[in-house]
C-alpha cells in the first residue's frame, strides 16, 4: 500500500475536521449568494477551492465555515448575518452531504452518517459591534467560534497585523472571553497579536483554538504562533490548526506577498480580494514576478515543529481555502488533504497521532468548551457589561 493509499484509508475512518474555510465570503464576492451560479454539488475548480466532490475526495468530515466579513464594512453585524444565512442556505440545499452541527456530538453523528458536519466561525470581533448580547445572538444562530480580531484591531483587542492599541486585551476584551466561555463559544486566537494570545490564555477557563495559524519559529510572520504560546496549549487544552497559506508558511513568500498586496491596492482592489477581476491582476503580477512556491513538505515542516513544542494532542488543520489567492503545490484545493497525511506518514507519524490531528482533537476541544459552559451557566448568568463601563 502506498502512503497516499494509507492516507485515504485513514481519512475514511478519521476524516479532516478543518477549522477555517471562506467559501461563504467567496460566494458573496463572486455571485452575491446566487447558489445556482456556483452549484457546489458540481466541480467549481474554475472559480473556487471548495465544492462537495472535492470535499469528498479530500476526506473532509467536518468544516467550520467562516462567516467572515471585512472589518472596514460599516454594517458588519448584518453582513455577518448574511454570511450565516448563506451557510444555512447551503445546508438546506445539500442535505445529503452537509449536516448542521453545533456540538461535538453532532460532529460524531455526521461522521457516522457519512455526511460533512457543518459548523460556523465568525472571523473578527468587529462582528459583535462591542456587544455581548450580539455575541450571544451569534451563538444562538450556531456560531461556535469567534476570532477575536481579523487584520485590524478592534477597540478591545489587538490584531497581529495592526499597530498596538490596548496592549493585548482590554478589560472589556477579557469580559468577551469570559462570556464566550459561558456560552460555549471557542475563543479563536488566529489573527491576534501575541500579546492578545497571552492575555486570552490568562483569562479563559476553556480551551482555545487557532483556527488557521502556523509556527512563527518556522516562518517569522506575525500571523503565526510563537513557541511560548504553543508551549501553553497542553495546560490549556487548546488546539492549533495549521494553515496552508503560502505567505504564512514559507519565509521566501513574505516579501513577495507584501509586493503583491501593494500591487492589488495600486489597481484599486482590496489586497485580499479573490474576485475574477482581482485574480486577473494577481496573475499578471505573478507572471512578471514569479512567486515562491510552498509545498506539502513546507506545511509538514510546521506540523513537525508544532508537535515538538505543543504535542500531538494540540494540533489540527485549518486550510483557509477560498480565503487566499494562492495555495501550496499539492494542496491546491480541498481535495489535497490526503497528500499532507501521506507526507506525514512518510515522516513517521503514527496512525493514532494522525487521527488526533485530523479529527479527534477538534471534536475534543469543542466538547471541552461545552463542558466548561455547562459548569459556568450553573453559577452565573449572562454578562450585560458594556465597553464604556469597563474600558471608560
Amino acid at each position: 500500500m502506498t502512503s497516499l493509499e494509507a492516507a485515504r484509508e485513514l481519512l475514511a475512518e478519521f476524516p479532516v475536521a478543518d477549522g477555517h474555510n471562506d467559501l461563504p465570503w467567496a460566494l458573496r464576492e463572486q455571485v452575491r449568494y446566487d447558489l445556482d451560479a456556483r452549484d457546489i454539488a458540481t466541480h467549481q475548480g474554475a472559480h473556487l477551492h471548495t465544492d462537495i466532490p472535492r470535499l469528498r475526495e479530500g476526506g473532509v468530515g467536518a468544516q467550520f465555515w467562516s462567516v467572515y466579513v471585512r472589518s472596514d464594512l460599516p454594517d458588519a453585524v448584518p453582513a455577518t448575518l448574511e454570511q450565516i444565512d448563506c451557510v444555512r442556505q447551503l445546508l438546506a440545499r445539500y442535505p445529503q452531504d452537509l449536516r448542521p452541527a453545533r456540538t461535538a456530538a453532532d460532529m460524531e453523528a455526521a461522521r457516522a452518517e457519512g455526511r460533512i458536519a457543518s459548523l460556523m466561525g465568525a472571523e473578527g470581533g468587529h462582528s459583535i459591534a462591542n456587544s455581548l448580547a450580539t455575541l450571544r445572538g451569534l451563538y444562538a444562530l450556531g456560531v461556535r467560534y469567534l476570532t477575536l480580531t481579523h487584520n485590524d484591531n478592534v477597540a478591545w483587542a489587538d490584531s497581529a497585523t495592526d499597530k498596538p492599541g490596548v496592549g493585548g486585551l482590554s478589560a472589556f476584551g477579557r469580559e468577551v472571553v469570559r462570556e464566550m466561555n459561558r456560552e460555549g463559544m471557542l475563543v479563536d486566537l488566529s489573527h491576534v497579536a501575541a500579546t492578545t494570545m497571552r492575555d486570552a490564555l490568562d483569562t479563559t477557563s476553556a480551551p482555545v483554538i487557532f483556527s488557521h495559524s502556523s509556527s512563527r519559529a518556522v516562518c517569522d510572520h506575525p500571523r503565526n504562533i510563537p513557541d511560548d504560546v504553543l508551549e501553553r496549549l497542553p495546560a490549556n487544552g487548546g488546539v492549533a490548526m495549521v494553515t496552508f497559506v503560502p505567505k504564512f508558511v514559507l519565509q521566501a513568500a513574505v516579501d513577495w506577498t507584501a509586493a503583491a498586496d501593494e500591487n492589488m491596492r495600486a489597481h484599486g482592489f482590496h489586497h485580499l480580494a479573490t474576485t475574477p477581476e482581482a485574480m486577473t491582476v494577481h496573475r499578471a503580477f505573478e507572471e512578471r514576478t514569479p512567486r515562491p512556491v510552498a509545498t506539502v513538505s513546507t506545511v509538514a515542516d510546521h506540523l513537525d515543529h508544532m508537535r515538538e513544542v505543543a504535542g500531538v494532542d494540540h494540533l489540527g488543520i485549518g486550510g483557509d481555502y477560498d480565503g487566499t489567492a494562492f495555495t501550496p503545490d499539492g494542496l491546491s484545493d480541498v481535495s489535497g488533504y490526503p497528500n499532507l497525511i501521506a507526507e506525514l506518514l512518510d515522516r513517521g507519524w503514527s496512525k493514532p497521532d494522525l487521527a488526533k490531528l485530523t479529527w479527534q482533537n477538534a471534536v475534543r476541544v469543542l466538547g471541552a468548551a461545552e463542558d466548561v459552559a455547562r459548569d459556568l451557566q450553573a453559577t452565573r448568568g449572562p454578562s450585560n457589561a458594556t465597553i464604556d463601563s469597563l474600558d471608560g
